[in-house]
């Protein structure tokens, strides 16, 4: 394997992952505020749908955007007044949303443009382009550091970059400032942060909806940067690897870009060699696509070390009287 394959991989990881970290990103702190949400996958597709159908009916990528932030904020908006103002079951809510999503958007799409629920191929300013740093074609021969410019780091969407700098973000925010220290409290005790005259409902209901701006933004790469339009059920149970990839973060927001470069790099090696020798057996090319999905399944039956949720993760508070 020579240098450029390596960074061609390493590319492609970057762009697999982007969505899995913005999803996974979304997914903490929904959790760490206490609201369990395994709907990340029907919001996400919602957003692909939806800003895929608006940028190819109008030819804007950035109405397109909105249009599918809008949507993911919505059903995030709906999880949040089932789980948190009517005290229902969290993971039923969330099973609800990925349903309504998964059958709405084919129903929606068919009816729209006829094209058994995809919407048309998106090009020109219907989709966001690759964004070229400066002198990147100058410096791309330069032995190395060329190519780690010019294809790693340059050449890009935009959103991309916004999922990289959520990363350092979101830490921040969870970790160095007042509303974080409250939005972490309420998901461990939330009666201590009632006492202290802080609403657990509005900080509760500020994270689903930073939740659902997070997961909109990842549905709106899918279908916009990633891909170029919208095909059924195309976010293939990212969000339940977002989910993986959480837990194997422990919550933590640096820990969940290392957790989705590892997704992401797996799903890069599984499109790019459909077939590797191992031991003397050629594994299929099935197997080298379900590998991500085999990590998830690692993951979630524990084989990665104890992962402990916030305390008062999935259950709804009544306040005191």
């Amino acid at each position: 394997m020579d240098f450029l394959t390596i960074i061609q991989i390493l590319d492609s990881t970057v762009r697999l992952a982007t969505p899995l970290l913005l999803a996974c990103l979304a997914g903490l702190f929904s959790e760490r505020a206490g609201i369990f949400d395994i709907g990340l996958e029907g919001k996400m597709l919602a957003a692909a749908f939806l800003s895929a159908a608006v940028a190819a009916a109008t030819g804007s990528v950035w109405l397109g955007f909105l249009a599918g932030v809008g949507a993911s904020i919505t059903l995030a908006l709906i999880h949040g007044l089932a789980s948190i103002t009517f005290r229902g079951d969290q993971l039923i809510s969330g099973v609800a949303i990925n349903f309504l999503a998964a059958g709405l958007t084919v129903i929606v799409g068919q009816s729209w443009f006829g094209l058994g629920g995809r919407t048309p191929s998106l090009s020109g300013d219907a989709r966001f382009n690759p964004l070229e740093w400066p002198l990147a074609e100058t410096l791309a021969d330069i032995p190395v550091a060329g190519p780690l410019y010019a294809e790693l780091i340059s050449g890009h969407s935009i959103l991309v970059y916004v999922a990289l700098l959520a990363v350092p973000t979101s830490w921040y925010i969870l970790f160095r400032t007042r509303f974080g220290l409250r939005l972490r409290a309420v998901g461990e005790n939330p009666g201590a942060v009632d006492t202290a005259g802080i609403s657990v409902v509005r900080l509760r209901f500020t994270a689903v909806i930073i939740c659902g701006l997070l997961c909109g933004i990842a549905g709106a790469y899918l279908a916009t940067g990633l891909a170029a339009g919208f095909v059924k059920e195309m976010t293939a149970g990212r969000g339940f690897i977002a989910l993986a990839a959480l837990i194997f973060a422990k919550w933590r927001p640096w820990h969940a870009l290392y957790a989705c470069l590892l997704f992401g790099f797996l799903e890069a090696i599984g499109n790019r060699y459909q077939s590797i020798e191992f031991a003397g057996f050629i594994l299929p090319v099935q197997f080298m696509q379900a590998l991500p999905y085999i990590l998830t399944v690692v993951i979630l039956a524990g084989f990665v070390g104890k992962a402990i949720p916030p305390r008062a993760g999935g259950a709804p508070y009544v306040k005191e009287r």
